[in-house]
């Protein structure tokens, strides 16, 4: 009798993967496990932002491999130190809080503006606006500030204190604030949500507000920030100026690390022991953070994703002039966008996977493209040649 295969899996299936294997990574490209080489334009879902492997993250992390891998932060953390002056230096912030993912960054932004409302300002102020289509992470506290209820699904009962607006919404602003609101938290480019940039009088208008009202106006920019939009984070882009902040993915080049920027006097609502990690900024993941950083700003890296940026839009326009049947919209800023297709976007990754390019989906019609910031116009050409083809061959789209 043949052998019986077993098809248990240890892995838990909480992700619908792609039937690809991927073994390495260098740049643009990443090889799956049969040597078949792809263009890689998600970058780890806005990760690896100076793509896959860069060397000068990889020669600084292999030199604290040498030294250090990790020690409590009850002791001081030299890597740490650079990281947040570097942040300090380069954000409207004062002082940073280091943990490990967004999801973590998210949550720390929920409990100071919670801990500053009742400790600092002396009020009973608990609840935090965020908005429709929104994405904070998966933690219980974090999907229950993300405006999905497919995030939140089964999950029951969520946690307290939060309050969904519409995105880009002028009515909503009359009733943004409560006695017990604290907070609004946003993302400046909804990428889970559709890839949908805030619009420039509305964000204006929302920060003016919260001034006025004197509650926090707070930042997802997890998946914006480090570059993403072209600017080194995305409230740069609109002259607006938040209270917190929070960062991950492309901060460490896919070592792991999240961090919460806030400036002082928000940030002096968190006294010792009112919140910690232990893991987090430690000397692997800071010193990633700090080579990236470093690199991003000195070796010219965000002046040109910010062209780069600029001529993928272009490229996406002349795309949908083409075939105004099959795309709706172009969405997003810098190399953060979107294709709102009249289909399904699965159906334009499938068949663009099958030519060796790399997408993703941003929800059933959005086409999310997230090449790295040091991606090359010869690289945004062949994208922008293999969708012709997809678009030109008639993808089922309704």
């Amino acid at each position: 009798m043949p052998e019986t295969v077993n098809q248990w899996n240890p892995i838990m299936g909480t992700y619908q993967r792609y039937p690809l294997t991927l073994v390495k990574g260098k740049g643009s490209y990443v090889w799956d496990d049969k040597g078949k080489k792809y263009l890689d334009f998600t970058s780890g879902i806005a990760t690896c932002n100076l793509g896959h492997v860069p060397d000068a993250v990889k020669k600084a992390v292999a030199s604290q491999l040498e030294d250090l891998w990790h020690c409590s932060n009850l002791y001081d953390i030299p890597a740490q130190q650079k990281l947040a002056g570097k942040i300090v230096e380069h954000s409207f912030g004062d002082q940073v809080f280091f943990c490990n993912s967004g999801a973590e960054a998210n949550e720390g932004a929920i409990k100071l503006a919670r801990r500053y409302a009742q400790k600092v300002k002396g009020t009973n102020a608990f609840e935090i606006v965020t908005f429709q289509k929104s994405f904070h992470g998966r933690t219980l506290a974090t999907l229950s500030a993300t405006g999905q209820a497919k995030i939140q699904d089964g999950f029951s009962p969520l946690v307290g204190g939060f309050r969904y607006l519409p995105y880009n919404d002028f009515e909503a602003l009359e009733h943004l604030v409560h006695s017990e609101t604290c907070a609004v938290l946003l993302e400046l480019v909804q990428g889970e949500g559709g890839v949908v940039s805030a619009d420039y009088e509305w964000l204006i208008n929302l920060s003016d507000l919260c001034k006025e009202k004197e509650i926090l106006f707070m930042v997802d920019e997890v998946q914006t920030g480090i570059g993403r939009t072209g600017k080194l984070f995305a409230y740069e882009n609109y002259g607006v100026e938040p209270d917190v902040m929070t960062i991950a993915k492309g901060l460490g080049s896919g070592i792991p690390i999240g961090a919460l920027v806030a400036k002082g006097h928000v940030a002096a609502a968190f006294e010792a022991g009112t919140h910690g990690s232990t893991f987090g900024g430690n000397p692997i993941a800071s010193t990633a953070g700090f080579e990236t950083l470093n690199y991003l700003l000195t070796k010219g890296v965000l002046e040109a994703a910010k062209g780069l940026g600029e001529y993928l839009g272009q490229r996406l326009w002349d795309l949908l002039r083409r075939f105004p049947k099959q795309i709706k919209e172009v969405r997003g800023l810098g190399l953060l966008r979107g294709l709102y297709i009249n289909g399904e976007a699965k159906d334009i990754i499938t068949k663009a996977r099958g030519k060796q390019v790399l997408l993703l989906p941003a929800g059933p019609d959005v086409v999310r493209i997230l090449p790295p910031l040091t991606a090359t116009v010869q690289e945004v050409d062949v994208l922008i040649g293999v969708l012709e083809e997809i678009l030109a061959e008639g993808v089922e789209l309704q």
